[in-house]
């Protein structure tokens, strides 16, 4: 990874990158790339600042790729046989796996354009302070919202991930130094965020076309992830926690989606188009059905039973499952079963699967096959009608406000107020029609923790390790086999569909770097420790 991407490289980048999911995003500019058209205007700012956002549609990372990673938790399984998210998934990846270098090339890249930004907006000419202000507001958060995935996945408490900005003299005159630790790239993480928190305004300020771009409050939510990651080395950062949830409420406005019927109506509504940017939205993947996120598609049923092009990734595991509580309603907003009854191009469906590994399949994202008439994928708006690219108009949520409120209440109990906790974990469950809990313990939140955000992009296996969980991850993983998988009625018996793994805490706390990585380094880089 080069420390800095050439001016002309990244300029005709931002000529050819573009999506149908918001107009900022499609930038057609005429003209020479060069780096002086684009620092000459209000307009020129806000098109430098749209290429960052690009790369957030492509496969290699919340299309797909970086969900591989997440994959090796508890909660799910392959899916299908595949041999680099097999490795993955059982901890013996080389990391040259394309799954993982794919995402980051393309996170480095991400942070690489945050970097032009930064450095290109203090030079320009003829813009206003408030169009100068929003382009770095924005390039401090894509910066530190894409430096933070690369920390997590691969850096370690006793070695952090490549970094550069340019703030630091040497910037473009040597290769991205490696930091001591996982903790400096979270606080450097921490210190972009708050800079694009000062700068960027509230998001229900923004018009229909510019929804999607960063905000305040999608600002302050990755500083408290950061914290929370963070203090599993640094109990300390629990305590700057709270308050900064506070401020997502209060001075952010977000909230709950509720008012929607029952507790299912609640929950299902929140993974729908009609509620892409409420108020519980902190942050997602823009949606677009020619410019989104794949992931709909890759996690529907395999051929989406000879109507659809779905791929069949990330199955849900008979663990998932059996971890909600009885009454709760949110396991089938989450997790199709044999005979769920739902709604496809049109046609209700009783839920089978001739392909499925574990007898389930991902609910969360379904809505926007709903729309249509007679099986007829044609016949809806919706969705792109190319299986080979099954991006749809629903957001993927990345982040949304009801994890704020358990990040809150986790910051809580490890402060041993857990009486306090019981707001912010209780708001979650009484959303759902569950009854309140009136002194939650950590067991209590990491059960709402994985029922609330299960199959979504908040990397259950990463909660696994930071509580040092590491039997769960462990043990074997089952599935629900029926005998005869075209007949939803049909009985089924709990069988191991996925064996015993071998996690190894002195080992797999961060995922390897790529060899290739280090070597074009000429030994400036080091494996992650233990790899």
């Amino acid at each position: 990874m080069k420390a800095r991407i050439n001016h002309i490289i990244i300029l005709a980048a931002m000529l050819t990158g573009s999506s149908a999911c918001n107009k900022w995003v499609d930038t057609k500019p005429n003209g020479a790339p060069t780096t002086a058209y684009f620092w000459q205007s209000d307009n020129d700012l806000k098109k430098a600042t749209a290429d960052m956002y690009v790369i957030m549609r492509n496969e290699s990372t919340w299309g797909r790729d970086l969900f591989w990673m997440q994959d090796a938790s508890d909660d799910l399984i392959v899916g299908r046989a595949k041999a680099n998210g097999e490795n993955i998934k059982n901890f013996i990846p080389s990391g040259r796996e394309g799954y993982m270098t794919e995402g980051w090339n393309d996170l480095y890249k991400m942070l690489n354009r945050a970097n032009q930004v930064i450095q290109g907006v203090p030079t320009s000419k003829n813009t206003t302070e408030g169009a100068r202000n929003q382009a770095l507001g924005e390039a401090y958060f894509i910066r530190g919202f894409a430096h933070f995935w690369i920390a997590y996945l691969w850096g370690h408490k006793d070695q952090g991930v490549p970094f550069d900005g340019p703030e630091n003299p040497e910037f473009g005159k040597r290769i991205a130094p490696q930091l001591k630790s996982v903790t400096d790239n979270y606080a450097q993480i921490v210190s972009d965020m708050q800079k694009a928190a000062d700068l960027l305004p509230l998001f229900e300020t923004y018009s229909a076309d510019n929804q999607g771009r960063a905000h305040k409050a999608a600002a302050w939510g990755y500083m408290v992830k950061a914290y929370a990651y963070w203090a599993q080395y640094d109990q300390s950062k629990w305590a700057l926690i709270p308050a900064l949830c506070d401020k997502i409420k209060t001075e952010g406005h977000r909230a709950l989606l509720t008012g929607k019927g029952s507790g299912k109506d609640n929950y299902r509504a929140v993974f729908s188009i009609a509620n892409n940017w409420s108020s519980e939205y902190m942050w997602s993947v823009t949606s677009g059905v020619q410019g989104g996120s794949e992931f709909p598609g890759v996690v529907l049923e395999n051929t989406g039973w000879s109507i659809y092009n779905g791929w069949g990734y990330f199955q849900p595991t008979a663990e998932l499952f059996d971890a909600y509580e009885a009454n709760d309603p949110r396991r089938d907003v989450t997790i199709l079963n044999f005979g769920d009854k739902f709604t496809f191009f049109g046609v209700e469906r009783a839920y089978f699967s001739t392909n499925s590994l574990s007898g389930f399949q991902m609910n969360k994202y379904m809505e926007p096959y709903s729309y249509g008439k007679n099986n007829e994928p044609s016949s809806n708006p919706n969705i792109n009608q190319s299986g080979d690219y099954p991006t749809t108009a629903l957001n993927l949520p990345l982040m949304r406000y009801a994890e704020i409120l358990l990040f809150k209440a986790e910051a809580l109990i490890q402060l041993g107020k857990s009486g306090e906790a019981a707001g912010p974990l209780n708001e979650v469950r009484n959303r759902v029609g569950l009854v309140s809990i009136p002194n939650p313990t950590m067991n209590d939140l990491k059960h709402e923790r994985r029922v609330e955000l299960a199959c979504e992009w908040t990397d259950r296996l990463q909660d696994l390790k930071r509580w040092g969980d590491y039997a769960m991850i462990n043990a074997p993983l089952h599935g629900r086999i029926h005998t005869d998988k075209l007949n939803p009625a049909s009985p089924y018996t709990i069988q191991q569909v996925w064996p015993k793994r071998n996690f190894d805490p002195n080992k797999h706390m961060a995922w390897p770097m790529n060899p290739d990585e280090i070597a074009k380094s000429n030994g400036a880089y080091k494996q992650t420790p233990g790899w």
